[in-house]
């Protein structure tokens, strides 16, 4: 307790500190930096703004209400990080969740770690950091991912390393952001899990892929059942394709036929098409043969 209580007046000592225009730290060089910078400080609330890169947007409510009751009892536990922007102005890098909750309470100041960093810098700490701190969905870790690669110039490599991640892992993340937005949508809300759009990405089809969605929703499918129902429809997909069942031949045709064959002496093939159209195969062995169905067809002796 003795422990909590130095920590809390360090803070307001160094709160205090901030609160002085002569000591406006906006670079690690300035003087006083070094008693800010990377230690827990005493923030208002009012002095703190949500982040615009954040990569997490949309907050369950009964979970927030759940955090705002715990911090009410036991107080913020693990402090914000925040990016000093101006006097007496900071802006969040992580820990927005205890930022609401902490606001919703009704606290008038926060525990924070002061960073400073221009806006790439900002960017790149609050999506590493929300990767690797926040419960976030499988579809915002994969914004996270896209926005660490286009923003900060990343290959997946490099943000294999920079995120302590299988560079398998990351592509597998981004390949959900080619699913239908319904469906990436249902997996934001937890209708369904990773595991299925991993499945439902290995269907081309837009379509199907909203088919496979709505049974997935309607049967409730496990992942298996699901995998199971894209090897299914692949597999029809492929079968479609390569084999047309052909029309059936009527049975005005299929005397002619046998005749024909006698006639010719050779086992003649006819496919019928669904206009009443088709064509004949007559089979030969050799030149020779060739030129006797020849002679036959032309009616020659």
């Amino acid at each position: 307790m003795a422990k909590a209580t130095k920590k809390q007046a360090l803070g307001r000592g160094l709160s205090a500190l901030l609160k002085d225009p002569q000591n406006d730290i906006q670079s690690a060089e300035d003087k006083n930096a070094d008693k800010l910078v990377g230690h827990i400080v005493e923030l208002d609330l009012e002095s703190v703004e949500v982040n615009p890169f954040q990569p997490r947007t949309s907050f369950n409510e009964d979970s927030l209400k759940e955090l705002a009751s715990s911090i009410k009892e036991l107080g913020v536990i693990q402090p914000i990080t925040v990016r000093k922007l101006d006097f007496d102005k900071y802006q969040l890098v992580s820990g927005e969740r205890r930022y609401r909750a902490s606001k919703l309470v009704g606290l008038a100041t926060i525990p924070a770690y002061i960073r400073i960093a221009n806006d790439q810098e900002s960017l790149e700490m609050a999506l590493v950091e929300n990767i690797q701190r926040q419960d976030l969905d499988p579809i915002e870790i994969s914004l996270s991912y896209q926005r660490l690669i286009d923003e900060i110039n990343l290959t997946q490599e490099q943000l294999s390393e920079r995120i302590g991640k299988n560079r398998s892992t990351i592509a597998n993340y981004l390949r959900l952001l080619k699913l239908d937005p319904i469906i990436q949508t249902g997996m934001r809300d937890g209708f369904m899990s990773m595991g299925h759009g991993r499945a439902i990405i290995n269907v081309n089809d837009p379509q199907k892929q909203l088919e496979i969605y709505e049974k997935i929703l309607q049967k409730s499918l496990s992942v298996r059942e699901t995998e199971q129902l894209v090897r299914e429809i692949n597999e029809g997909l492929k079968s479609s394709k390569s084999t047309k069942k052909p029309a059936a031949i009527p049975a005005s045709y299929k005397k002619e036929i046998k005749e024909f064959s006698e006639y010719l002496g050779a086992k003649i093939d006819i496919k019928i098409t669904k206009k009443g159209g088709g064509k004949l195969s007559i089979p030969f062995s050799s030149q020779e043969d060739f030129n006797r169905l020849k002679k036959l067809i032309q009616g020659e002796n």
